[in-house]
């Protein structure tokens, strides 16, 4: 099945995948006065004196606004904010089928970082929360701090923190089945984007004292003069090419492109190695060419082989645990809740099962109780 085909007619047929929908019949007069004038200005009233009903009164109560500017789309890149409304409206699906949460698609005709933020500000009002999406690093660290800083509802930016959030639960389940400790093990990053950082960041909370970063030339060693502020930050000792970076390491995490490791280098990991490919459509290995290495677990982002590391696990419970707890703000401990309670769902982990997959029972009430007990 060619499923962009399908994806194109489907899209073209229906006019795109949503829609607003009324939750209240207007069939008389009753019900219009009620749900609009005169009745509407009685809420309205309530909400001047006290704005913070605007999130008990409207659809701000479970209503988030999915943000992009179009400059790092799943793996096409920078194409346009146009471009990028299809996989924006496609997430506002995701979050309504898992989550219960309504999303806004919002794509902005901008790259500049503080009208991105001045925007998304000044629209904050109609919203209970805010998903960045597909905005390229380091830009996208910026903007998340100053709404963050700015704005008194949260504001999580998924291709970091919802792909963090996963790679955690993983490899916590990773670490079970081979019988290592995650203050022990030695981790190696390709990518030093926004997944990259985000995913080292997060792991030295979670315990991690062993971790260096790749990106694509090679080790983020701090005597190189190329480094931006986000990777100086996590720059290290070790230089070289990733394929020096691999060696002894107990876990390999791929967040780049397809096609950069290879079973040779696998070979020389410590024993029992743990790789997570998760660039899509290719991964950095293959399956069938991590075993030729000797892989012990292996996870990717495609749904079409085990162990898939993919962010709708994360991001439809953690904004449903978020609104329903009324919090403001995404915390480190909110992150590290939802990645144990999502870890938790698997009861027995294996080689082939360290992951819970997207339509397993249970999952996004699980990160959302997580998130919702976290601080």
């Amino acid at each position: 099945m060619n499923f962009g085909e399908k994806s194109v007619a489907v899209r073209e047929e229906l006019g795109g995948l949503i829609s607003t929908q009324s939750k209240v019949s207007v069939t008389n007069k009753e019900e219009l006065s009620t749900y609009y004038s005169p009745g509407i200005a009685e809420p309205c009233r309530r909400i001047a004196k006290d704005k913070s009903l605007s999130k008990i009164l409207t659809v701000r109560k479970n209503t988030i606004a999915v943000v992009s500017d179009g400059t790092a789309v799943l793996g096409l890149g920078d194409i346009g904010p146009e471009a990028a409304l299809p996989v924006m409206e496609g997430k506002a699906m995701l979050f309504k089928a898992f989550g219960g949460v309504d999303a806004v698609p919002i794509v902005l005709a901008t790259k500049d970082v503080d009208e991105i933020v001045d925007i998304v500000a000044k629209m904050s009002p109609s919203f209970g929360g805010i998903n960045l999406e597909d905005i390229s690093a380091p830009r996208c660290f910026e903007i998340e701090k100053k709404l963050s800083e700015m704005l008194d509802i949260p504001v999580f930016h998924d291709d970091q923190h919802g792909t963090a959030i996963v790679v955690l639960a993983a490899l916590k389940n990773s670490l079970k089945v081979v019988g290592k400790k995650i203050e022990d093990t030695k981790i190696i990053i390709s990518g030093a984007g926004a997944a990259g950082i985000a995913i080292e960041t997060l792991l030295l909370a979670a315990g991690v004292k062993h971790i260096e970063l790749a990106d694509s030339k090679g080790m983020v060693c701090c005597a190189r003069e190329d480094l931006n502020s986000a990777k100086r930050n996590f720059c290290s000792l070790k230089c070289g090419t990733m394929a020096d970076g691999v060696v002894g390491k107990d876990v390999f995490i791929g967040v780049s492109k397809g096609g950069l490791l290879t079973a040779e280098m696998v070979k020389t990991m410590a024993d029992d190695p743990i790789i997570f490919a998760l660039a899509n459509p290719d991964p950095e290995i293959l399956p069938e060419e991590a075993r030729k290495g000797g892989v012990k677990i292996i996870a990717t982002g495609r749904s079409d082989f085990p162990n898939q590391i993919n962010n709708v696990l994360v991001f439809p419970g953690l904004f449903r645990g978020l609104l329903d707890a009324g919090k403001n703000k995404v915390t480190t401990e909110m992150k590290l809740a939802a990645a144990e309670g999502l870890a938790n769902l698997v009861t027995d982990p294996s080689v082939d099962k360290v992951i819970p997959g997207p339509f397993d029972e249970g999952v996004a009430t699980a990160v959302a109780k997580a998130v919702e007990t976290a601080e």
